[in-house]
């Protein structure tokens, strides 16, 4: 197997893995520099590093690296130590580079007016493929979204062309509250259905986002599917134009991509729906 068209072939699929690369060699050594061995998410590999318990230890950084997106450089020396034993005193020293492989994250944006024009411009450049959302041609066009690579002009297509995983992100910026529901009640569901995105996020103030929760509840939505979604989308920058609503949005999709602990999420919890029962 051709390491690298499998590494193409798990970022096409949305899955990740991890690339262990020999980079430094020096005397002897079970293997040769410039080796390689991939280590999916789900344990199994391809390729090698020599084998034995150098290989093992590679395989574990390897899971850690794969859950941390943090790649991280190993050094093995391998002059006699009892610790490799298993056909691996070769008196020499190796160092090993393992680094992740993560698909590219998708934001489909839900929703083509002038937010969606200016979240897809500066997401894109921030690294995400773009997909637009939005049952108007008029807006959801190759000319308002030259850079998406995907455009969908219905939104029930979309919900049954739409597979979300772990690089999938969701932004909902519809034109009003019947079609945020319509996508919000999609987007929450999808988990139990298999395919659980990234991230999902939905404009608005919290008063609004109170409200769609609520009337999602009245047509028998549980109210705990909602706890991950980040609504108000975007972090709290004082954001009032579309390019700075899109810059605070893009923001918060960068802290998750990146598993940032220090960004403040201003979402609403669910506690604060108590104070709109019985309106």
């Amino acid at each position: 197997m051709d390491v690298f068209e499998e590494v193409v072939r798990i970022r096409k699929a949305g899955q990740r893995a991890a690339l262990a690369t020999i980079v430094h060699t020096d005397g002897s050594i079970p293997s040769y520099e410039a080796s390689r061995m991939l280590i999916r998410d789900d344990g199994s590999i391809a390729g090698t590093v020599g084998g034995g318990c150098v290989e093992a230890e590679v395989w574990a950084a390897a899971k850690e690296v794969i859950q941390t997106e943090q790649p991280r450089k190993m050094t093995f020396n391998l002059n006699h130590e009892p610790g490799f034993d298993s056909g691996l005193i070769c008196g020499g020293t190796l160092e090993i580079f393992v680094e992740p492989i993560l698909p590219q994250p998708i934001l489909y944006i839900f929703g083509g007016g002038h937010i969606s024009v200016a979240l897809a411009r500066i997401a894109s450049q921030a690294g995400f493929a773009i997909g637009i959302v939005d049952d108007r041609a008029t807006f959801a066009n190759p000319e308002r979204f030259p850079m998406a690579s995907e455009i969908l002009t219905s939104y029930e297509d979309a919900f049954e062309k739409i597979r979300p995983n772990s690089a999938t992100y969701l932004v909902i910026v519809t034109r009003g509250h019947k079609d945020d529901m319509r996508v919000l009640s999609w987007a929450v569901e999808t988990d139990s259905r298999g395919f659980p995105p990234r991230y999902i996020g939905m404009i608005g103030s919290r008063r609004k986002v109170i409200s769609v929760y609520k009337a999602l509840e009245k047509q028998g939505a549980s109210l705990d599917r909602f706890d991950r979604v980040h609504a108000p989308v975007g972090l709290d920058i004082g954001a009032l134009t579309p390019e700075e609503i899109a810059v605070s949005i893009t923001a918060e999709l960068i802290a998750v991509r990146r598993n940032s602990e220090n960004f403040p999420k201003k979402s609403v919890k669910l506690s604060e729906l108590a104070s709109l029962h019985g309106d």
